[in-house]
């Protein structure tokens, strides 16, 4: 079979992700952005031409004081539904019926593995940074040198610094966090072992991935429960029967999902090269929704990217326009000239002085529009999700040299000359713990009465608790420095 799974729609008799991006731009601006909407669809080179058309969905998502964006995303999330398709055992059916549709063809039922780990249990928050664990008050001084850097949000360091002082939080025994990705570099399955807890792991059927998880597992003080498929699978040889496909097996991810005792924690921590991002992306919004349809224990978690576009609060705006006014020495030399040279295309402002919020447009063209559109559904997810009332978990990564970033010799090149603009590239081990600490002042939270969060606007939500690196920040428009950036890191990039 030459498709399977979940699969793009066949447009003139092929499945163009460019057609699909498109549409499901144009469908989410419709309501909200009718002009936008006919522009995203006249676009004839999507590949380049979709930055604008992100950028605007975030604009008007700001319109009715912030409330558009809610529009926008039930618009841009149901378009994509009704568009994808999955290629089952009996044929091809909508996105929606996959699991309706879902047959004995598709294989047996997914059997539990449980490897309980024999560690001993971290019982306070610490970080790794350059070698050292840094907790305490070192954790809390590298909290204030971000902080004064502008590498983080002041909410992302308070809520650090809350989980701190409640070391219990971390103990998240009392649910299940399943982790899609569970050998992620960005996922917080090692950091939530670490800590007791009980981690649902679903990847690839890949006998390496598995056996380097479950090599984890064993050496934390946590539980880790993985699907496992045939009958003759023995702990000697588990890693080989371990796994489940997402975007080939999601009726039966969902129906062990759904057998599952709870409450659970549904963690998306997915990626893959190119297209495929999209169909697993799309495949694990499709599991969201039948799982939050079957049960009323599922709490929903995201890493949202930093190479995306946010409207950001003034005070960010305020802090990169103090730093465009006060440049360094040499770039108050060098800047005049490399704006006349390039006919004022590099080194722009990041703002327009004064702005509140301020549009902060990260996007990176090398990472492309398919790219753009999964990690753009999985904010759509969360503004809908908390708007109807999931307890939900999205919060801005920093820039992290992950294998999926790194392998791309720009983006490498990009983030070893990063700092030169006051952008700070984290290690995957300090990152993925950090946002683990996050994701447990969200859990630990969700039912804490702040009206102050009742009345936060979308775009509040999804800047509240942001680790950017420094892009929200930085005195220069982020794509305006891009180029800079690649040239000054070449030679001491790390691929």
């Amino acid at each position: 079979m030459a498709h399977s799974g979940v699969v793009f729609p066949e447009v003139d008799g092929r499945r163009s992700t460019s057609a699909l991006g498109r549409a499901v731009v144009a469908d989410a601006l419709r309501g909200v952005d009718p002009v936008g909407a006919r522009a995203a669809e006249r676009e004839t080179s999507w590949r380049q031409g979709y930055l604008d058309h992100f950028r605007r969905l975030v604009e008007a998502g700001l319109l009715r004081e912030g409330e558009a964006a809610v529009d926008i995303a039930r618009a841009g999330l149901d378009s994509l539904h009704s568009r994808m398709r999955s290629v089952t055992p009996a044929g091809e059916v909508p996105l929606g019926e996959v699991f309706a549709a879902s047959t004995d063809e598709d294989g047996p039922a997914l059997e539990t593995a449980t490897v309980r780990g024999t560690g001993e249990r971290t019982v306070e928050l610490s970080i790794p940074l350059h070698g050292q664990r840094l907790a305490g008050d070192a954790l809390h001084r590298q909290l204030d040198r971000w902080l004064a850097a502008g590498s983080m949000e002041p909410s992302a360091a308070s809520a650090v610094r809350e989980v701190m002082a409640h070391p219990d939080w971390l103990d998240l025994r009392d649910q299940k966090l399943v982790v899609l990705g569970a050998g992620a570099e960005m996922g917080p399955l090692r950091a939530v072992l670490s800590w007791g807890g009980e981690v649902v792991g679903v990847d690839l059927p890949r006998p390496d991935l598995w056996r380097r998880v479950l090599d984890i597992a064993a050496g934390s003080a946590g539980t880790l429960h993985l699907p496992v498929s045939g009958s003759t699978w023995s702990a000697s040889d588990l890693a080989a029967h371990a796994g489940g496909d997402l975007v080939h097996d999601l009726p039966r991810l969902a129906d062990w999902l759904s057998s599952l005792g709870g409450p659970l924690v549904l963690g998306n921590y997915v990626y893959a090269d190119g297209a495929t991002n999209v169909r697993v992306a799309t495949a694990v919004d499709a599991l969201s929704v039948e799982l939050l349809r079957r049960r009323d224990d599922v709490a929903l978690a995201f890493l949202a990217t930093p190479t995306d576009v946010f409207a950001v609060p003034a005070e960010a705006v305020e802090f990169s326009t103090r730093a465009y006014r006060a440049p360094s020495a040499v770039m108050r030399l060098a800047r005049p000239a490399l704006r006349t040279v390039s006919g004022g295309r590099l080194l722009q402002r990041n703002y327009a002085p004064g702005s509140d919020p301020g549009l902060n447009d990260s996007l990176v063209p090398q990472q492309g529009p398919n790219y753009a559109l999964a990690k753009r559904l999985q904010r759509w997810r969360a503004t809908v999700a908390r708007r109807d009332g999931v307890t939900t978990s999205l919060n801005v990564a920093p820039p992290t040299r992950t294998r999926s970033v790194v392998k791309n010799r720009a983006l490498a090149s990009a983030y070893a000359g990063a700092h030169r603009f006051g952008i700070e590239v984290f290690e995957p081990a300090t990152s993925n713990t950090l946002m683990a600490a996050l994701l447990v002042h969200d859990l630990r939270t969700a039912g804490a009465t702040d009206p102050a969060r009742s009345s936060r606007a979308p775009w509040e939500d999804e800047a509240h608790g942001a680790v950017h690196g420094g892009l929200w920040r930085t005195a220069y428009d982020p794509r305006s420095a891009l180029g800079l950036a690649v040239v000054l890191g070449l030679g001491s990039a790390r691929t």
